[in-house]
């Protein structure tokens, strides 16, 4: 969708970075409804709080929603100068960094499995550099290039520190963290990120030229908003996903999951952009969907493990002892 803004005529950045996050507001929803659930369940109603976050986990959400927003910009930004089956391969490579970042900050164990699919993921991006030169857009420099390239690549150098950090935040909040906690986080998040693109916007003067982009946009002014409104809901989505499987499972396995769908991404960009696909990148595609397979199969072996050592434990016979 992102891509579509820019194909058609979109110019800016702090614009489609402000779009990634202003759909927070969707999240209310859910919690009215969480709230309401629990007010029923309680028999003082004047007692049910609306938020249950407290103050160390509000302020963690404000540093990692301002952590955001520059990752947006980057995001954006390189997005604006290469294809985005190229930006969804190098993001790929957050991967590797958060399964860095994550074993030093929430001491993150790794299996076989789980290190050849860093190493397969991150390695589709290395092959993308190596033969950067035969995939830039029309009219572009190699200049444009080479910074859209290394934005795309900071951005998922900062991602790949984010989610372990949500991580961490959830772990010394003091609170325990429910689904409804984990979308309150995410709105203060996202609330934190849509103002500080709010700010880059006013500084930059997207506001005075978002009329004029509307009615110059290739597909017509009311597209012009159809894909700006569903961009947002989109990234919103995404963000409920995300940030919801750290809760669920763990930073690492959000990365992966994030990882493993990007091939799905670069094949209907292929389709819907008619972009370029050569060698390296089919070669990256093949790794990125090995080290996808890898980790799964990893995950379904380690729970037949799990499962194994259950049985037998539960088959030891019973005996009393006495001293």
């Amino acid at each position: 969708m992102m891509r579509l803004y820019f194909q058609n005529g979109g110019e800016r950045i702090w614009f489609p970075s402000f779009l990634q996050t202003v759909g927070c507001p969707l999240i209310f929803f859910p919690l009215l409804l969480s709230f309401l659930r629990r007010r029923r369940c309680l028999e003082e109603q004047e007692t049910t709080p609306f938020f249950l976050m407290k103050p160390p986990l509000f302020i963690a959400a404000i540093v990692v929603g301002l952590l955001v927003g520059f990752d947006n910009y980057l995001y954006s930004y390189g997005l604006a100068y290469i294809p985005v089956s190229t930006a969804s391969l190098i993001i790929s490579a957050q991967l590797g960094f958060t399964a860095l970042f994550a074993f030093f900050m929430v001491k993150q164990k790794f299996t076989p499995f789980t290190i050849n699919a860093i190493v397969l993921l991150t390695g589709g991006a290395v092959v993308l550099a190596l033969n950067s030169d035969s995939d830039k857009l029309a009219n572009e420099t190699h200049k444009e290039y080479v910074v859209g390239f290394i934005m795309t690549l900071g951005a998922a150098l900062l991602y790949g520190f984010i989610l372990p950090l949500v991580e961490l935040s959830y772990k010394k909040s003091g609170q325990r963290i429910t689904y409804t906690l984990a979308l309150e986080f995410q709105m203060v998040l996202c609330f934190a990120a849509t103002c500080v693109c709010l700010v880059g916007m006013l500084a930059a003067g997207d506001f005075k030229v978002i009329a004029g982009e509307a009615r110059d946009f290739k597909l017509g002014e009311s597209l012009y908003y159809v894909v700006i409104v569903f961009t947002a809901i989109i990234w919103q989505a995404f963000f409920v996903g995300a940030i919801g499987l750290i809760f669920c499972a763990s930073s690492l396995v959000s990365g992966i999951m994030v990882s493993a769908l990007l091939p799905v991404t670069v094949i209907l960009a292929v389709i819907c952009f008619q972009e370029k696909f050569q060698a390296g990148k089919g070669v990256a595609l093949a790794l990125s969907l090995w080290g996808s397979v890898s980790y799964f199969y990893g995950q379904v072996k380690s729970e037949e493990k799990t499962k194994a050592q259950d049985t037998q434990l539960s088959q030891l016979p019973v005996t009393d002892y006495v001293a």
